[in-house]
């Protein structure tokens, strides 16, 4: 394609939807995205994780909904850009190795099926979008959060592949957990996200399915890119 078909084509912004599973490298490829086409991404996942943090250090359980209600009337959560990646701050403090804990981990699955923290967070993810050029993932976007983004993509992995990269992260910042621990998270995540009540986790019917089991990062990354530009060219 020619220099003059993406400038052309990049002059033009559209919203961007990543859904799928825990682990299926939903936030690397929207990193990597976002900043190819100069957007802004928006980690839906680290939002939920966020709260989970805020919650376990106060000792608000799930069930404490008086608590619960409170704390997110009065939080303030936002993305702030830093060079060329996107710092989240919960009340004034940036949040980032504390959000990938094995505690945070065992327990965001609980807090992000509470309606409350729900309703609040997809507030403030619609209005992080208005004026496009942003790429978001998680596990409601297509469906929910940006049901009229102009492109939707849905990434699955195989469920060891997704376990031996996720114990390979958490073995490099000396977090260790046996494969089997690991993997049994998943297995239980992936039970909660899509039998939920409020916003379960599914393929939007206008997404287009990834399977990411056996791609490098830079191939899914082309496959998105291609994508992308296919639809700003519409």
């Amino acid at each position: 394609m020619s220099l003059f078909f993406y400038s052309t084509v990049l002059q033009k912004k559209i919203n961007i939807a990543i859904d799928g599973f825990s682990g299926c490298g939903k936030s690397t490829l929207a990193k990597s995205l976002a900043n190819k086409l100069d957007y802004i991404y928006i980690d839906s996942g680290a939002m939920y994780r966020a709260v989970t943090y805020m919650f376990l250090q106060k000792g608000i359980s799930p069930d404490n909904m008086s608590a619960i209600d409170h704390e997110m009337a009065t939080m303030d959560i936002h993305f702030k850009r830093k060079g060329n990646s996107d710092q989240l701050y919960l009340n004034g403090q940036q949040l980032e190795d504390e959000l990938r804990s094995v505690e945070v981990t065992g327990q965001v699955s609980l807090y992000a099926t509470i309606s409350a923290i729900r309703t609040r967070l997809v507030q403030i993810q619609k209005k992080q979008a208005i004026h496009k050029g942003c790429v978001m993932d998680g596990r409601d976007i297509g469906t929910v959060v940006l049901k009229d983004a102009e492109l939707k993509l849905f990434l699955i992995c195989d469920l060891d592949i997704r376990t031996a990269r996720r114990k390979k992260e958490l073995d490099e910042k000396e977090i260790f957990s046996t494969f089997e621990s690991v993997k049994k998270n998943f297995i239980e995540r992936d039970r909660i996200d899509s039998t939920r009540a409020d916003s379960p986790l599914i393929q939007a019917s206008d997404a287009i399915l990834l399977d990411n089991s056996f791609l490098s990062q830079e191939e899914l990354l082309k496959k998105a890119l291609d994508l992308a530009y296919l639809t700003m060219a519409r």
